[in-house]
């Protein structure tokens, strides 16, 4: 199946399953997807092995104007985004000025659409670095990503490309205060052999414990809903089980929402 890459550093908006109408925002290559996760269900396809250059990142005064004349034009069509969004092509939070970015991106949201949330879709994998984490800590939306509480796990899912310690990713998400909202995909099927289900009893037992203690502003539970880099050796997970999956975070006191 195919998969596709964005192509500017402004897309949208476009209507978004948990985020509202969403104006989004991509700081990486538009020719390449730039991210140190290779997640197995990613709608940019595989990330290149080399991620270390920083050359065809759109600098900060770039993205600035580009985002400044988006809203500026937005406000004289009347059409007014529910958020704004960083996501694009892979993780970025690894831009080298993401966190100026995100000081000018608050001040032209409270310029043309102050009601506009602004959120950042992470893998969480950099919030060990203190301005990342303050960036963070002033969006609306710090979404982070924890498909399992399994290293073994996560390495299927999510084929991280750099030494990734699940515990220290844990440890720093607790200095957010629960400042942060953890997203969770859910998936069955097959790579390499090996079966994926991350929505067994023996998953989702320690994960939701990992969420009670964590305890997250809400917890966002979804499934796969555009081509994946496996096509259809991946499968939706069935809705009545995402909802079997909510009702339990729910059950532990934590909002939470399911887009399947």
């Amino acid at each position: 199946m195919s998969t596709f890459l964005f192509n500017s550093i402004i897309f949208g908006p476009v209507r978004s399953r948990r985020l509202g109408l969403s104006l989004g925002i991509n700081l990486l290559p538009s020719d390449r997807k730039v991210c140190n996760f290779n997640c197995i269900y990613c709608e940019c396809g595989w990330t290149l092995k080399n991620i270390k250059t920083t050359s065809a990142l759109p600098s900060r005064t770039e993205v600035r104007d580009a985002l400044a004349a988006r809203l500026s034009a937005m406000k004289v069509s009347g059409e007014k985004p529910d958020v704004i969004t960083y996501a694009g092509n892979g993780e970025p939070t690894l831009h080298p000025d993401f966190a100026g970015i995100i000081d000018d991106s608050i001040m032209l949201r409270d310029r043309f659409f102050p009601d506009a949330k602004i959120s950042v879709l992470s893998n969480g994998s950099t919030i060990h670095r203190k301005k990342v984490r303050d960036a963070l800590l002033k969006v609306d939306m710090n979404i982070l990503k924890l498909d399992s509480v399994f290293p073994a796990t996560i390495k299927i899912l999510n084929q991280n490309l750099r030494t990734y310690n699940l515990q220290r990713v844990l440890d720093n998400m607790k200095l957010l205060e629960g400042q942060f909202i953890i997203q969770t995909l859910f998936v069955r099927g097959e790579y390499e052999g090996k079966v994926i289900d991350n929505t067994t009893p023996e998953e989702i037992g320690p994960w939701l414990e990992k969420v009670r203690e964590l305890h997250p502003q809400s917890v966002m539970i979804y499934t796969i809903d555009r081509d994946t880099p496996l096509g259809n050796r991946l499968h939706k997970v069935p809705v009545m089980i995402l909802s079997e999956i909510a009702a339990a975070v729910e059950a532990a006191g934590i909002p939470v929402s399911v887009s399947a």
